[in-house]
């Protein structure tokens, strides 16, 4: 019994630690979020670096994280740029398609019974989007702040890397503990390195995929739709389902009939749910050692606890919690429950107990 109430003391204060965390990290999100995407981008160069340092030998050591820092950077610009410039472009056609919106719009109308339907113009009108204007300013406002933050931060902790070590022996003098921190710090760090292998590999193939189809029925600003699916497929679950759906939307604006913006929407459908449910599912239990349940569920929490920035990172970020849970024995059984395998820690899941045969009758 002493055992017993040891165990349910411990576990309960574990669940108590728990919620009084997610609390914290709920408070401060305003300050941590901008330090996690850094730590995270951090992170994205470091094995930039290290794959340069490797496929290019010929690089100096010294200038490997300044490349990558800098390809980063210009990666990033293009792509603000390419949605930028596409995004204008896009909403011009868009524009220019009025008559076939009020079409559109009398035909739903006509579904639901509405004898009278409203034109673009009567829709924009009392949507009136100039009361909107100072929202829309003050959300570019937070975004813009929120990216000179994560840049700050980014830039510091470059700056930092040099003092990592000294820190990490003067927090673990002995040798033995101090392999094990590097042990743990190696494992997130190539646990989120190989996140963002797989989410590129998968959106890129879902991008590839649906620019395929969408030449083939015609739509217009398939490259666009394209990048905009790759970009999406970097938020779990979400970003997939909005990439899948919006392309055949405008679809049906385009064309005189929705039989292409039907087959539109199952060939979307069909390669999400191929790539979503199945490979990349699978390279993620491989790679990542996480339950493919979790993945929602993660994406869930995070997402209200940090918003949008929660979800993007939500995978990697359950990562380490499983990896640091994994170290000690009073939380170990939850990073048990969040793996995929049963084995946080990286070895083979341990076996269950053979069960005892049954002893023979015993002679009368």
């Amino acid at each position: 019994m002493p055992g017993t109430n040891s165990g349910v003391a411990r576990n309960a204060l574990v669940v108590i630690a728990a919620i009084l965390g997610a609390y914290a990290l709920f408070w401060m999100r305003q300050i941590l979020t901008p330090l996690a995407l850094a730590v995270f981008l951090l992170a994205m160069v470091d094995g930039l670096a290290r794959l340069l340092a490797q496929k290019a030998p010929f690089v100096p050591d010294a200038l490997a994280l300044p490349i990558a820092l800098f390809g980063s950077i210009v990666v990033a610009g293009l792509v603000v740029y390419a949605v930028a410039a596409n995004a204008a472009g896009f909403a011009q056609e868009l524009l220019n398609e009025t008559a076939r919106l009020n079409q559109i719009i009398a035909r739903v109308a006509a579904i639901f019974g509405v004898k009278v339907p409203p034109t673009v113009a009567q829709l924009v009108n009392q949507l009136n989007p100039v009361r909107y204007m100072g929202d829309v300013a003050r959300a570019m406002q937070s975004f813009a702040s929120g990216a000179i933050y994560v840049l700050v931060y980014l830039g510091f902790l470059i700056a930092s890397r040099q003092g990592f070590q000294k820190k990490a022996n003067a927090l673990f003098p002995s040798r033995s503990d101090r392999d094990g921190a590097a042990d743990v710090f190696y494992r997130i760090r190539d646990s989120i390195q190989r996140y963002l292998w797989i989410q590129t590999v998968t959106g890129l193939l879902i991008a590839g995929l649906s620019a395929g189809v969408m030449y083939a029925v015609g739509l217009s600003n398939a490259l666009f739709w394209a990048f905009l699916i790759l970009v999406l497929s970097f938020v779990p679950v979400i970003g997939g389902a909005i990439g899948s759906t919006l392309p055949p939307l405008f679809a049906l604006v385009q064309f005189p009939d929705a039989t292409r913006a039907i087959i539109l929407f199952l060939g979307l459908q069909a390669i999400g749910f191929v790539v979503g449910n199945v490979i990349q599912p699978r390279m993620q239990r491989d790679s990542l050692n996480i339950d493919p349940v979790m993945v929602l569920l993660s994406l869930a929490l995070w997402g209200a606890l940090w918003g949008l920035p929660g979800m993007f990172l939500s995978t990697p970020l359950t990562v380490t919690v499983i990896t640091i849970l994994a170290q000690f024995n009073g939380s170990r059984w939850i990073a048990i429950l969040l793996s995929g395998d049963g084995a946080p820690e990286g070895g083979p899941a341990p076996k269950p107990a053979a069960r005892p045969a049954l002893a023979p009758p015993a002679p009368a």
